[in-house]
C-alpha cells in the first residue's frame, strides 16, 4: 500500500505550536468553544469512561471544560496529549507528548478518545482516525473537532485574487481543510459504528485583516503546507489582498469577518 501524500510538514507544525504555547490563551476561542462542546456532548452520553485521553490538549481547555461541566465525574484518568511539550508545560497532571500520526497507546486501552482543532494538520486523517479507534475499547467513544472547509474562505479568496492580479496566478498560500460533506464517511473509512458529524460555523470580526493574522500565529494555525509557495508573501501582495478583503467582505460597522467551521465527529469503536 502506498503512503498519504505528505501535505504537511508536522516538524514546522511543532515548531509553530512551540512558539505559540506562550501566548495561546490570548487567541484560544476556538479551542475553548471545541472543548467547551465535546464537553457538553459528553455530559448527555449516560455512562462512564475510566480512562481517556485528550490528543490535542494545547492549553488545558477540554480539561477545564470537563471539570466546569455536568460530565466530570464521568471521566476517570484523562491524559493530556500534545505535539508541542511547551503547549503542556506549566500545569500538572498526567501528559505526554505524541503526534496524532503515530499514537502511542496499546489497543483497546482507553474508553474515551477527544482531540479538539487538531486532525486537520494530519497527513492521513484516516490513518489517524484508525489507530484512536484501535487505542479504544470495544465500544470506546470517540469525540473530535476539526477545521472544515469554508473556514479562512475570505482570507483565502482575497490573497487568491491578489496574486491573480499582480503574479498573473495564485498558489495556495492557505492550508487545505476537509469538506463537511465527507466527514462521517471519515469515520466510517476508519471503521467506527454510528458515525455522525455536526459543522458549527463560527464568524469572528476584526477591525483589520492583519489582527487575523495575528490570531492565527497565536493558535499555531499559520499555514506548514510541504509544498512551500514558489513565492514569498510581499508587502504589495499582502497589500492589495488587505485591499480586496475590504473591498469584497467589509462589513456595515467597517469590520471584516473571518469564518472558521468547526466539524466534530462522534463515533464508537465496534463491540
Amino acid at each position: 500500500m502506498s503512503a498519504p501524500p505528505r501535505l504537511f510538514d508536522r516538524a514546522l507544525h511543532r515548531k509553530r505550536l512551540d512558539r505559540a504555547a506562550r501566548d495561546y490563551a490570548h487567541a484560544d476561542f476556538l479551542q475553548r468553544r471545541a472543548a467547551e462542546d465535546v464537553a457538553e456532548r459528553l455530559a448527555a452520553i449516560m455512562r462512564d469512561f475510566p480512562v481517556a485521553v485528550d490528543l490535542s490538549a494545547r492549553g488545558g481547555a477540554f480539561r477545564e471544560a470537563l471539570a466546569a461541566g455536568e460530565a466530570k465525574d464521568r471521566v476517570g484518568f484523562l491524559v493530556e496529549g500534545d505535539l508541542s511539550h511547551r503547549m503542556l508545560g506549566g500545569r500538572g497532571g498526567p501528559r505526554v507528548v505524541l503526534d496524532e500520526e503515530r499514537l502511542p497507546f496499546a489497543d483497546a486501552s482507553l474508553d474515551l478518545v477527544v482531540s479538539t482543532l487538531g486532525l486537520h494538520w494530519t497527513n492521513d486523517v484516516v490513518g489517524a482516525l484508525i489507530q484512536a479507534r484501535r487505542a479504544l475499547k470495544p465500544d470506546g467513544l470517540f469525540i473530535g473537532a476539526f477545521l472544515g472547509g469554508t473556514t479562512l474562505t475570505e482570507l483565502r479568496q482575497s490573497l487568491t485574487a491578489a496574486e491573480a492580479e499582480i503574479l498573473g496566478g495564485a498558489g495556495s498560500r492557505v492550508s487545505p481543510f476537509a469538506d463537511s460533506r465527507d466527514a462521517a464517511g471519515l469515520l466510517q473509512r476508519a471503521g467506527f459504528a454510528m458515525p455522525v458529524a455536526d459543522v458549527d460555523t463560527v464568524s469572528v470580526t476584526y477591525d483589520h485583516p492583519l489582527k487575523l493574522l495575528y490570531d492565527l500565529r497565536q493558535m499555531g494555525e499559520t499555514s506548514v503546507l510541504a509544498d512551500r509557495h514558489p513565492r514569498k508573501l510581499t508587502r504589495a501582495l499582502l497589500d492589495l489582498a488587505f485591499d480586496i478583503y475590504f473591498r469584497r467582505f467589509r462589513t456595515e460597522d467597517g469590520r471584516v469577518p473571518a469564518t472558521f467551521e468547526i466539524i466534530t465527529l462522534t463515533g464508537w469503536a465496534p463491540r
